[in-house]
């Protein structure tokens, strides 16, 4: 039966492959958005800006409750913290 179900489903290998290589990517992509160190250096990045005047308050306190709420994600979903090389 495995061997006719595989010949059955041969057409959609490539589609099967597809699926299998965005869903590595997606996963590769969330590690690195949730990486507590590259969370931890936006923030840096995102004071700095504060206090040079690239930006105002108000953008300062958006980006920082987004930053957080990313951070708390990460450590609620127990990933660890990372060495901050995401590129």
């Amino acid at each position: 039966m495995g061997l006719v179900k595989e010949l059955l489903l041969l057409p959609f290998a490539p589609v099967r492959g597809s699926a299998w290589a965005v869903a590595q990517v997606v996963q590769e992509a969330e590690r690195i958005y949730y990486d507590p160190a590259a969370v931890r250096a936006e923030l840096a990045r995102l004071e700095e800006r504060l206090e040079v005047g690239e930006i105002d308050e108000e953008e300062f306190d958006r980006a920082e409750d987004e930053l957080l709420d990313r951070l708390e994600i990460a450590l609620r979903k127990g990933v660890g913290p990372g060495n901050g090389t995401h590129t």
